[in-house]
């Protein structure tokens, strides 16, 4: 799932939570800020497995229970809340192409949805079909309906919960368009490249 919808779903759950425990913008910022903060991993990616950020400790459970456990010892409920907020996003990205969960196996766990046994079993053939190894996941995300209706789902109901839950809080919105930006802007320079026959 794209950073933008990991910022969804943190203002999802951040807005639930502001509704019972009235959360200073301080909690509600921190709550949102661990949904997305571990896809910056991807800054980092030269130093995993094959290339694949989403082999890194970042994506595995570690950090979120690293993040309840400082919490617990500080007594401080938003930093246990921030460490589940961190869960989430790593479960919810076991469903599309899987993450290193337990991170010791060096392999991705979970449903992957959007990659085939075949594929995930040779995935060096599949790749070298692109210019750019990251086109063939970039490929199969964006022709992929249901990841795109959800998408769109997440975005109606983060304005929908922010707007009753917690709508003091809404200026947070405009970081969601930032990471639709990056992954756009992403998207069809990855296309302008695989289209491109001049490119080395």
């Amino acid at each position: 799932m794209h950073i933008n919808s990991h910022f969804a779903v943190g203002v999802i759950f951040a807005s639930v939570l502001n509704y019972f425990f009235n959360l200073s913008l301080f909690e509600f910022v921190l709550i949102v800020f661990f949904s997305f903060i571990c896809d910056f991993d991807v800054f980092f990616a030269k130093y995993a497995k094959d290339h694949n950020h989403r082999l890194l400790i970042t994506h595995s459970i570690f950090p979120s229970i690293i993040l309840i456990i400082i919490g617990y010892i500080l007594t401080w409920p938003a930093f246990i809340l921030s460490g589940i907020s961190y869960s989430i996003h790593i479960f919810i990205d076991t469903l599309d192409w899987g993450t290193n969960l337990l991170y010791f196996q060096k392999k991705q766990i979970g449903f992957k949805l959007l990659i085939s046994k075949e594929e995930f079993e040779d995935l060096p053939q599949y790749l070298a079909r692109y210019k750019v190894p990251a086109s063939y996941f970039d490929e199969k995300y964006y022709s992929n309906k249901i990841c795109l209706g959800i998408e769109i789902i997440l975005f109606v109901l983060m304005m929908t919960f922010m707007l009753g839950f917690a709508l003091e809080y809404i200026f947070v919105i405009p970081f969601y368009f930032i990471g639709l930006y990056f992954h756009l802007q992403r998207h069809f320079k990855l296309k302008k490249i695989e289209k491109n026959n001049n490119y080395l």
